[in-house]
């Protein structure tokens, strides 16, 4: 491949899925993994927390799922599906908000834009129909050559005094 040819796409790999995540990764063979050329997931343990305000639901329940960073290291793009703990199905849907896509083919929601991020706060509603538990898991995507891939929401436990 000549050099001037490489150059042109170099800046062109870099600025891929600026607007989330594609359908196509709700059916990838590497389930929660951005498909970044020969990017690889770190393993280390990764500088942002994922906390899901609950863990079981009720017809109709909302819960929060908040990304953020530890150590003010922002993040530019987020993959995140919501699955039923019993059964790995798919299960209910997030709410659309600003700078967010939505995937509801797959339960999912992912970054609408790769502008730095200290924080997101996604919304997720239970099915009308059923209760039980459900886990919320996903990438987080600090540069596209670097992610933490098969994150698993903790849940927050109230601190009793």
């Amino acid at each position: 491949m000549p050099r001037a040819l490489l150059l042109l796409l170099l800046p062109a790999a870099a600025l891929a899925f600026p607007d989330g995540a594609p359908i196509d990764v709700c059916v990838k063979a590497r389930r929660n993994q951005p498909h970044h050329g020969q990017a690889r997931p770190r393993v280390d343990a990764p500088p942002y927390s994922v906390t899901a305000s609950a863990d079981t639901y009720s017809p109709g329940d909302k819960i929060s799922v908040v990304i953020t960073s530890l150590d003010g290291t922002p993040f530019r793009g987020f993959f995140m599906q919501a699955r039923d703990a019993a059964s790995d199905e798919w299960l209910g849907a997030f709410e659309a908000a600003e700078n967010i896509n939505l995937l509801p083919e797959c339960s999912s929601i992912t970054h609408a834009d790769n502008k730095d991020k200290l924080q997101a706060t996604l919304i997720w509603t239970a099915p009308a129909q059923g209760m039980g538990n459900v886990y919320f898991t996903g990438a987080v995507v600090q540069q596209y050559d670097t992610f933490w891939a098969d994150l698993v929401a903790e849940v927050a436990r109230a601190v009793r005094q």
